[in-house]
């Protein structure tokens, strides 16, 4: 496309010596007498570049330059003065002038000074028109990369049901525990204020911590009389099971953690390591809590379910001993578990 340029001056004869002499250099050339008249052509007209005087009646070029810099940034803008004032070439070029000449000027000086700017315009609209690919580039493969992983995310969470489905068939008593944490879980963490991707990963973790129970015998899991102290170990060793299950598995790679220490004590009598107050992972201080009010409100083959009061009684007794003191203030403060099933 032609650039089309606009030469200001309220000297008739320079405006035309300047469009003459462009139009030789293949521009097209329009003229204004002040700059007044220049801001009406600028609204109306589509201009690659404008070469202004600064001393001009009505407006001058300095007034000119600030208001078409404030509609279109971009514009390319020379200008000129019979007046070798430092301070005015300086606030020129400050308010986004490109070059600023002393009258009397050569006009070949006039046309490099244009073509220097016309070239920097076509690098800079190119620059733009690039980055503008690159950011089109960039969503559609985000885009995609979104998709993938929203299928990805739901063919590990059919896995995952799956797996919760084999719990629930081989312990009825305990059938909808892994949902029922899950959803307390995700209570404490959105009230410790964890992030989208720590919430997404604790209800992974909550859904699985006892996915390990899957290699635990029936006549242990289901017994209803009291354990013996071996088959209580027994039992102790399923998050040592779960973490076996998933780890060959990436996507639960940071889950593991939830699923082998939501047994551990805060005051370090837990298990299977013996872990202390902040050396357990948050989301399995978060779970253990979660865990054990469930399984106390819930029926199991050797005793029947407590009633909440009870149960709030026993987790106030162990806090700072099982429990972290901090989320089971929030947990019980919040009355999370009035809405659990």
């Amino acid at each position: 496309m032609e650039d089309r340029l606009l030469v200001v001056d309220d000297e008739e004869l320079i405006c035309s010596i300047f469009a003459k002499r462009l139009k030789k250099e293949g521009y097209s050339c329009i003229t204004a007498n002040n700059g007044r008249e220049a801001l009406k052509l600028f609204y109306k007209d589509n201009l690659s570049l404008i070469i202004s005087d600064i001393r001009m009646p009505e407006m001058d070029g300095m007034e000119l330059l600030k208001k078409v810099k404030a509609v279109d940034p971009k514009m390319m803008l020379i200008v000129m003065t019979s007046y070798p004032e430092i301070d005015m070439a300086v606030e020129a070029m400050r308010l986004g002038a490109f070059d600023f000449i002393l009258k009397p000027v050569e006009l070949d000086l006039v046309v490099l000074s244009v073509k220097k700017a016309l070239e920097r315009k076509r690098l800079e609209e190119e620059i733009e028109a690039y980055h503008h690919h690159l950011e089109k580039l960039v969503a559609e493969r985000t885009a995609k990369l979104h998709e993938a992983y929203l299928i990805l995310k739901r063919t590990h969470l059919d896995s995952v049901k799956v797996l919760i489905g084999a719990i629930d068939a081989k312990d009825p008593y305990t059938r909808g525990h892994s949902d029922r944490v899950r959803k307390m879980s995700m209570w404490i963490g959105t009230k410790l204020g964890l992030d989208e991707m720590r919430l997404e990963n604790l209800e992974y973790g909550a859904l699985l911590h006892d996915i390990g129970k899957i290699g635990i015998k029936d006549e242990v899991l289901l017994k209803r009389s009291s354990l013996t102290p071996e088959e209580y170990q027994n039992i102790q060793e399923h998050p040592l099971i779960g973490v076996k299950i998933v780890e060959g598995i990436d996507f639960f790679k940071d889950k593991k953690a939830m699923i082998r220490y939501h047994h551990e004590n805060f005051d370090g009598s837990g298990y299977p390591d013996g872990l202390i107050e902040e050396a357990i992972p948050l989301e399995a201080r978060i779970i253990a809590i979660a865990d054990a009010f469930d399984a106390m409100t819930s029926g199991r083959p050797h005793r029947e379910a407590m009633p909440i009061m009870d149960v709030i009684a026993e987790m106030e007794k162990d806090k700072g001993k099982k429990f972290d003191p901090h989320i089971l203030e929030v947990f019980l403060n919040e009355k999370m578990y009035s809405s659990s099933p």
